[in-house]
């Protein structure tokens, strides 16, 4: 039997963009087939040093998937994510 597909979303605060956005990228980049679509907002446009970014995605897999995903996440340095299941 397949394993149930369900939509989600990962908020994703990332409170200092130049030091912590790359380990965010690479998590993003490491599990893309989860990902479906992704919207970057810089929080503060003119910062210029320790800049606060904040980051939805939206994903599309098993609800293990999705909360692993999230949880992974969740524990880099310097990063605050929450993850919302939507099951269809």
């Amino acid at each position: 039997m397949a394993v149930k597909k369900h939509l989600g979303t990962i908020t994703i605060l990332v409170k200092d963009r130049q030091m912590h956005a790359k380990d965010v990228q690479q998590m993003l980049t490491d599990n893309g087939h989860l990902v479906i679509a992704r919207m970057g907002v810089n929080v503060q446009p003119a910062c210029i040093g320790n800049c606060t970014g904040l980051i939805t995605v939206a994903v599309k897999g098993s609800i293990k998937e999705i909360k692993e995903l999230g949880e992974r996440i969740d524990s880099l340095y310097g990063i605050v994510a929450k993850t919302v299941i939507i099951t269809d």
